[in-house]
């Protein structure tokens, strides 16, 4: 079973409130949002047009938010049948290489992820084939910040970031680089708990990145319950 998690620094625990809330308020709207499309469709024969293409925003934020939060309560799944029999020490050694890797991979997301947002959002992408070098220059002609979302129609309390993003020009529908902010913010999540996770291991906190043994608690379950019967 996934951990209980328990932070020790402040920001450790705005982070993890973070995290918590903003998935439950994506749970709660894609809910309601689906519901009210349900009674509008069969009931009234309307809908919200926008509807399905928020919730599958909303999806993609709540995966990717999921991830890094999985990290952070050991929820990920993995195969332990090898570093299972290993000594403690071994094991901690071989759980710190992976995490290494983990963390390699964590850093070529966080640049990819940045430097596919940063075309929509008027920002310059970063320099270096495989790890950030620093940052290019921007040229006006390369600003993308224009771009809408299909369906979703922007809320008038957001007209203020038009001449910001669109040098004063109304948007139709939301832009994209708002939807997409998650693609940097889901990755620098992610890279935060897997630093975290790996300071846990190197301490002897934690034995690993992933749950343990979750097919053989499910087994037992099982012989459990036969044994009532």
């Amino acid at each position: 079973m996934a951990k209980q998690y328990h932070s020790t620094t402040m920001f450790g625990r705005f982070v993890h409130e973070f995290e918590e809330t903003a998935i439950a308020v994506i749970l709660g709207a894609m809910t309601i949002i689906t519901f009210i499309n349900v009674v509008l469709r069969y009931v009234f024969n309307s809908g919200l047009t926008w509807g399905l293409d928020l919730t599958l925003y909303l999806f993609a934020w709540l995966v990717l938010l999921g991830v890094s939060y999985a990290v952070k309560v050991t929820a990920h799944l993995g195969v332990d049948a090898i570093t299972g029999l290993l000594a403690p020490k071994p094991r901690q050694i071989v759980a710190l290489i992976a995490a290494a890797f983990c963390l390699i991979y964590a850093l070529l997301l966080m640049k990819g992820a940045w430097d596919y947002w940063a075309n929509f959002a008027n920002l310059p992408q970063t320099t270096g084939r495989w790890f950030p070098t620093g940052f290019e220059e921007m040229k006006r002609t390369s600003y993308r910040g224009y771009l809408e979302v299909n369906e979703v129609p922007i809320p008038d309390w957001l007209r203020w970031i038009e001449p910001l993003m669109n040098d004063g020009e109304s948007y139709e529908k939301l832009p994209r680089f708002i939807p997409y902010v998650i693609l940097p913010i889901g990755m620098a999540l992610l890279l935060f708990r897997l630093v975290q996770a790996t300071v846990r291991i190197a301490q002897g906190r934690a034995q690993g990145l992933i749950v343990s043994h979750e097919a053989e608690d499910a087994v037992a379950d099982v012989a459990h319950m036969n044994r009532d019967n």
